[in-house]
């Protein structure tokens, strides 16, 4: 198998490693196939690894006790599976899997544990954890206070920032499940945005026409979360520059 370089991925926060911390575990990265439905992580069982997409979406949803569940965050090619190991625990209760199929490059937690032993690999981490928090805080933000119309628009736009191609995998069933709401709610809200020519919606597939409707129609649901990941995780800033914004 090819070895694998920084150059030739797609993942983020791999791209944005230094370069000897990236080829201190460039040798243990597999390329694995991420299809639809695949865990990435199980509910309360050990994390035994954590995968960064390259391509495709996650989705970590949170489950209660008598089975109800609902999504709480999404996780494209920006993002990396597993991270609660960074913060001292080996499991979590959300679970995680592939909403849309995609492929990933797949590193053991040992390892792992290892990468962030380097301290700027270390920062990059915690800002993409921070980045993970704001994402939970907004999607309950967005639950309590924005209408099933604007967390919609949000939800597709969060979906086609990480798939980046305007045409979707998305079932109503899955906008539904994903959103916790009926899935006669989200079918009608879809036709409300496609008669605002925003996308169109037909089985199994949603593209999107006008993006900046869907932003609008958003409105501050929106875009939080984005904006701090792109200040603290942008491949245009440095390491360094990130070093010294925190002195």
């Amino acid at each position: 198998m090819p070895r694998i370089t920084q150059t030739g991925i797609t993942n983020r926060l791999l791209r944005l490693l230094p370069g000897e911390a990236f080829e201190h575990i460039a040798s243990d990265l597999k390329h694995v196939e991420l299809p639809l439905g695949r865990p990435l992580v199980e509910a309360n069982k050990v994390i035994e690894c954590v995968y960064f997409i390259e391509s495709g979406l996650a989705s970590m949803v949170a489950v209660s006790s008598d089975g109800k569940r609902t999504e709480v965050g999404q996780i494209g090619y920006e993002g990396m599976t597993g991270y609660p190991v960074l913060l001292g625990t080996d499991r979590t209760p959300n679970q995680i899997f592939m909403q849309v199929s995609g492929y990933g490059l797949v590193l053991s937690t040992s390892r792992f544990h290892s990468l962030v032993a380097n301290s700027e690999a270390h920062l990059i981490f915690l800002r993409y954890v921070h980045t993970r928090e704001l994402q939970l805080a907004n999607s309950a933000l967005a639950a309590a206070r924005y209408s099933l119309h604007q967390r919609l628009a949000r939800w597709l736009l969060m979906c086609h920032d990480r798939l980046v191609v305007d045409d979707m995998p998305l079932t109503h069933e899955t906008l539904s499940s994903m959103l916790g709401v009926r899935r006669s709610g989200v079918t009608d809200q879809l036709h409300i945005l496609e008669g605002m020519r925003a996308i169109k919606s037909t089985r199994g597939n949603v593209r999107i026409l006008n993006r900046q409707i869907l932003i609008d129609v958003a409105g501050a649901s929106y875009g939080a979360p984005e904006v701090e990941y792109e200040r603290l995780l942008s491949s245009d800033r440095s390491i360094e520059v990130l070093i010294s914004t925190e002195n």
